[in-house]
């Protein structure tokens, strides 16, 4: 094979390669199925967990104690130490993102052990839990009237109207944030 075969034949290769990533990077931003899972991972059984409602995992296993959440609420790189809310990596929403139809129904399940809310909120903001707004003011939707928990297993379904970003966020642990985007 001469040099400028061998060079068209890698040229080639790696144009495939680009197309094939940019339209897998495309199909997974544009192809949600109008679904988002609530997660954490509580230990089940540790008794730190027990003074604020337990860990109900259901037969799932999470590995994640009442001090280790505690320790990892705040940033360790601000100055103060420790003056701004980060929230444990395990307590989020996944996607955290999507794009979905005005109207479309999303599924919003909690496969978490603990309680959370999926509120919607013009601003993002603290919560209801004054001990983990470290740094925020609460948003007033979380205020405990108006919001409702989600307990662990449990599922609802919204229909965002509206085009354009809607912003969410458990009232309890304000760090879960998530928007849908409406078109």
């Amino acid at each position: 094979m001469s040099t400028l075969s061998s060079v068209v034949s890698a040229a080639s290769l790696v144009t495939a390669f680009a197309t094939v990533a940019t339209l897998a990077v495309t199909a997974q931003v544009k192809s949600n199925d109008n679904k988002i899972d609530i997660v954490d991972n509580c230990l089940p059984g540790d008794p730190g967990w027990i003074p604020t409602g337990g860990c109900l995992l259901n037969g799932k296993q999470g590995d994640v104690p009442n001090a280790e959440f505690g320790a990892l609420l705040t940033s360790p790189l601000t100055i103060p130490p420790n003056s701004y809310l980060v929230g444990h990596p395990s307590w989020r929403n996944e996607p955290s993102h999507i794009t979905t139809p005005s109207g479309k129904a999303v599924k919003i399940t909690n496969r978490g052990g603990r309680g959370h809310t999926f509120t919607e909120v013009a601003q993002f903001g603290g919560g209801r839990i004054v001990g983990l707004n470290i740094g925020l003011s609460a948003a007033p939707e979380c205020n405990p009237a108006l919001t409702v928990d989600l307990p662990p297993g449990a599922s609802t379904t919204i229909a965002v109207t509206g085009d354009g970003l809607h912003k969410f966020q458990c009232c309890i642990h304000p760090w879960m944030r998530a928007t849908i985007r409406v078109e």
